[in-house]
């Protein structure tokens, strides 16, 4: 404890540029002398997910593994960060006077270079991140309904196929030479510019058949939700499969490849942005008093009814933004895909990461999708180790890893003196 003491009293006065420059030298460090720093350390090649299957393959590399992981990643971003201080605190200093969007921009813009680059090393990683951030926009959304509004919703993969077959349709349909559909109706040159509408389109979707589930359940109190909800997530699935016109259970293929890191980077930026403001708008004041106590609450004129049917849409739309993205970087869509197992994820990283809090459900998302790669080598085993975590965290934190927390970035950002 006491050493922990001593360490957060040593990097105390580095303030968020500070992490950032360390974290961006380190990978940077990899990207140029990853090759020959592996090797030094008898290691076949540069590690993809910080030699996590290198040690569940091969044992007796742990120490190796560490080895390359203390010189390229830990001494690099303490050093880094402790050494540029100053600077960073100067620099923090300098944009605390600045709109905080311009600041909060500047910041996103270094953290996109670090995953760009760490990413750009091997298509492991970039796989990876893509579907990381993915899962956050999916996590982040579900909070919304789980956690905001107080409701246990099991719908969300019956969105995210919604969307996935929806923004899949209009790519394969106007901007690609397709087995289903036949030619391209519109120059394929013209797809780019067009995806942002069919991922919007596909939201638009999942956010129009949220109206199936929410009609009736909030007619009701109780576990209605969760029930009918779980059924509407069997009746799309089902339904996707028996569709010939949309390939039907053999799913669709060769969409257009759209879904670049950058793409799914923005998208996941401007759901956490979007989101962040919904709950902590008036909307998300009253869906919370709706959530504490829903009789005080229509006692105090609010429409429960309307304001938990807006939320539910609100996060069935990027559900289906979610499913869109999710498409367009495997390339591939199946409708076994968005069945039980999809259901069991997004919950355990909703609730591993914390109720009521995004920057929670990014803890959440971030964690179940790295722990899963990294136990990979597992194969089926690595569903025991996961529940086994997932339940010790329910034990010990009842809410979640981070609940209740909001983000502030001004907080964040601001500069740290002693």
């Amino acid at each position: 404890m006491e050493t922990i003491t001593k360490f957060k009293s040593i990097f105390y006065g580095v303030p968020m540029a500070g992490w950032l420059l360390g974290a961006f030298t380190a990978v940077m460090l990899e990207y140029f002398l990853g090759d020959p720093i592996s090797y030094l350390f008898d290691l076949p090649k540069i590690p993809v997910l910080f030699g996590a299957l290198f040690v569940l393959k091969h044992p007796l590399m742990i120490p190796s593994i560490i080895g390359y992981d203390i010189v390229i990643y830990i001494l690099p971003i303490l050093l880094v960060a402790k050494i540029t201080a100053p600077l960073t605190n100067a620099l923090a200093s300098v944009l605390e006077k600045t709109p905080l969007w311009l600041s909060t921009i500047i910041h996103l813009c270094l953290f996109y270079g670090i995953i760009d680059t760490w990413s750009g090393i091997n298509d492991y990683r970039l796989l990876v991140v893509k579907l990381t951030m993915i899962s956050i926009i999916l996590t982040v959304s579900l909070n919304v309904i789980n956690g905001y509004q107080g409701e246990f919703s099991c719908s969300h993969p019956g969105f995210m196929a919604l969307g996935a077959y929806a923004s899949s349709t209009i790519t394969l349909l106007f901007f690609a030479n397709d087995k289903i559909f036949g030619a391209a109706l519109l120059p394929a040159a013209w797809g780019p510019w067009a995806f942002p509408f069919a991922i919007i389109a596909g939201g638009a979707v999942a956010a129009i058949g949220s109206l199936v589930v929410a009609i009736p359940s909030f007619r009701t109190r109780g576990d209605y939700l969760a029930i009918i909800s779980l059924a509407f997530m069997f009746i799309v699935k089902s339904a996707i499969e028996n569709m010939e016109i949309i390939g039907g259970p053999r799913g669709m293929s060769s969409q257009p490849n759209y879904a670049s890191l950058p793409v799914v980077f923005f998208w996941t930026i401007v759901c956490i942005w979007t989101i962040h403001n919904f709950v902590t708008s008036v909307m998300g004041k009253t869906l919370n008093a709706v959530r504490d106590n829903e009789p005080a609450a229509d006692s105090m004129t609010v429409n429960t009814r309307k304001t938990k049917m807006t939320a539910f849409m609100f996060g069935a739309f990027w559900a289906g933004v979610a499913g869109g993205l999710f498409a367009h970087v495997l390339r591939y869509v199946n409708p076994s895909t968005f069945g039980l197992q999809k259901l069991a994820e997004i919950l355990a990283m909703v609730y591993f990461g914390g109720l009521n809090s995004i920057y929670g459900s990014i803890v959440g998302a971030v964690s179940i999708n790295v722990l899963g790669e990294a136990l990979r080598p597992l194969e089926l085993f690595k569903w025991i180790v996961i529940p086994l975590i997932l339940i010790l965290v329910m034990i010990f934190r009842p809410y979640g890893l981070i609940s209740f927390t909001e983000i502030n970035m001004k907080k964040m950002l601001r500069p740290k003196n002693k």
